[in-house]
């Protein structure tokens, strides 16, 4: 959302996003002890309680469910990625809580829309295979700080199903782009909230920049 003017992942930052303009948003999912996803990027609240312990009803009231921040999203492109890590207190090996995500994106599409308009992504390879064999249609993009060799990956990517690779900004280059681009995958970077990077990496032919931003980066696009 326009986390630098609002707080992140809530539901004000949705809502600005839109106003000001924005293609698309990106939000965190996490899920809290009594089933609920949630949307927050910490697996913890500034207070060091932890989202995994606590029911909904113990939650600050800033934090939304991710039908609500859905919701308040209404008809934006949205990039759904799912907390994962191997290092974190909530950490799910059998991808219980991707499943929960996918069951709440099914039924709103069923209800409204195409499941284009959802991409999930997560920094877990394993998790990001399991969405996509789950649930094919899905578009599906694997985070990374590091790309290592493009065109392998590219190349995996590829003929593994996904859409896109989500590297680091500072890691992206116009070489890069056009490796995964001819695998015919996108590259959607984060996050940069620099004019300066944002014009370099419009002009590369970036599919997409995550910022806290996203009226900075609307002024910057071709007309």
């Amino acid at each position: 959302g326009a986390s630098k003017a609002a707080r992140g992942n809530t539901i004000a930052a949705f809502l600005l996003a839109r106003e000001q303009g924005a293609h698309a948003v990106e939000l965190d999912v996490r899920q809290c002890a009594s089933g609920e996803l949630v949307v927050h990027h910490d697996p913890g609240l500034a207070d060091g309680r932890l989202i995994v312990h606590l029911g909904r009803e113990s939650l600050p009231s800033f934090i939304p469910t991710l039908d609500e921040a859905l919701d308040a999203c209404g008809d934006m492109w949205v990039n759904v990625e799912v907390k994962n890590f191997r290092t974190e207190p909530d950490y799910d090996s059998n991808d219980v809580r991707t499943m929960a995500v996918l069951d709440l994106l099914r039924r709103r599409v069923s209800h409204h829309g195409d499941a284009k308009r959802y991409l999930l992504s997560c920094f877990r390879r394993k998790t990001v295979d399991f969405a996509h064999a789950a649930w094919p249609e899905l578009p599906t993009a694997w985070l990374t700080m590091n790309v290592g060799n493009a065109d392998e990956l590219a190349r995996d990517l590829a003929s593994s199903g996904h859409t896109a690779v989500h590297p680091e900004v500072t890691r992206v280059t116009r070489e890069m782009i056009e490796t995964f681009h001819a695998n015919g995958v996108q590259v959607n970077t984060w996050t940069c909230d620099d004019p300066v990077r944002m014009r370099e990496l419009i002009a590369w032919g970036v599919d997409g920049i995550c910022t806290n931003v996203p009226d900075v980066a609307l002024k910057l696009l071709p007309s």
